[in-house]
């Protein structure tokens, strides 16, 4: 699951279920604050942000029910593994999330966890709009007809 691209980041968690289920209108960059088990927990790879989600309580952006698993050679204390954890923005970026979310029908979906080149844990948040089952098999079928697409281009070389 870990993974590495071009710019030297490495990929914890992904939200692959957030653009099937989201249209995603855009996307910000959150530092998070973590506990050292948690920091050595997520460079292990199995950490989970498919079911969790942002939000916004006391002028404070949060992270609810993200799942970072308890690290092994922790002492006897460990962390909590879905507990709430902090995200770190500016105000500026916290009155954005909060216009986008105050439209109807937008949520706070964390799209992905990683390590960025220096060495720091982010978490790329995104404003998203819930897609109705319509909307998600138009998905589908685009899709689809793009890899035929494809499919029969080459073929023809």
């Amino acid at each position: 699951m870990a993974e590495k691209r071009a710019n030297k980041q490495k990929i914890v968690a992904e939200n692959r279920k957030a653009r099937h289920n989201y249209f995603i209108e855009d996307d910000l960059e959150t530092g998070i604050v973590l506990e050292g088990s948690e920091v050595k927990s997520l460079r292990t790879g199995k950490a989970n942000i498919a079911e969790s989600y942002a939000s916004v309580e006391d002028g404070e952006l949060w992270l609810i029910n993200g799942y970072i698993p308890a690290y092994d050679r922790a002492r006897s204390f460990g962390h909590e593994e879905r507990r709430r954890r902090k995200l770190l923005v500016t105000k500026r970026e916290l009155s954005k999330l909060w216009q986008g979310v105050g439209r109807e029908g937008m949520t706070l979906v964390p799209l992905e966890l990683y390590f960025n080149e220096k060495g720091y844990a982010k978490l790329k948040l995104g404003i998203a709009k819930g897609k109705k089952m319509a909307d998600k098999r138009e998905t589908e079928k685009k899709r689809d007809w793009d890899r035929q697409k494809a499919r029969l281009l080459r073929e023809r070389g």
